[in-house]
């Protein structure tokens, strides 16, 4: 099948990017996908992706032979800040030509790869790159990670239409367990998310994932299969 990149963002910081991509790709893996992972640039940690660890865990997986290389992490800051600033911080740049050819390595070897971004889609990589303007000049497929806590629902539409502006294909949303919201707004948030899809011209490909996942992995996973069409049904190349 053609090698499948796909870039998981959140709608913002906090809303369980680490956990749904470490689920999808326990959900691929158990479809006879092989599947790798990649952190485009984890802030906060120092010499190590805390957010791979969690990957790889979740996947029931050893670290892959890329994550010793260093291809699945090519980015590392100390400060946990935005990539710009805890770049600027150790006097830095993000190198976006290195993440770039990362993962070009990576899913040369992959099936299906996703890639976990930080924090939301207008989050700066550098001064002058947005990245999600990163993501669509490399012309990944987008999923984005979102919940129903107050003020998601806003932050999830101004995503898809930021998404729509820029022409990208966004392959669907996981919806993600929330501990503090309100079940009314818990209700409505995804419908209301389903219909700005569709105004957009997407399919309404949502998927919820619940409590169980935050808390253990030994549980029966949702079905991912609206978001994965092309990854599940393509034939290799």
């Amino acid at each position: 099948m053609p090698h499948r990149v796909y870039f998981v963002s959140g709608i913002d910081t906090g809303v369980g990017k680490t956990v749904a991509t470490g689920v999808m790709a326990r959900w691929l893996l158990g479809r006879g996908l092989a599947v790798a992972t990649v952190k485009l640039v984890q802030t906060g940690c120092r010499g190590f992706s805390e957010d791979l660890n969690m990957h790889r865990e979740i996947m029931g997986v050893p670290p892959l032979p890329e994550d010793a290389a260093g291809l699945t992490a090519p980015q590392i800051f100390d400060f946990p800040a935005s990539p710009h600033l805890a770049a600027a911080l150790e006097r830095r740049t993000v190198d976006v030509d290195r993440i770039a050819e990362c993962v070009r390595l990576v899913s040369a070897k992959y099936d299906v790869t996703l890639v976990e971004g930080a924090g939301g889609l207008a989050v700066p990589l550098t001064e002058d790159l947005l990245t999600v303007d990163f993501a669509a000049a490399e012309r990944w497929r987008i999923i984005l990670v979102c919940s129903g806590k107050l003020g998601a629902l806003n932050h999830a539409l101004l995503s898809v239409e930021a998404l729509k502006h820029r022409e990208m294909d966004l392959a669907g949303v996981v919806y993600n367990y929330c501990a503090e919201a309100d079940p009314v707004i818990d209700e409505d948030t995804p419908r209301m998310i389903g219909r700005a899809m569709r105004q957009a011209g997407y399919p309404p490909a949502l998927v919820r994932l619940g409590k169980w996942a935050v808390a253990s992995n030994n549980v029966r996973l949702p079905d991912f299969s609206p978001i994965f069409q092309e990854a599940i049904h393509g034939s290799r190349d």
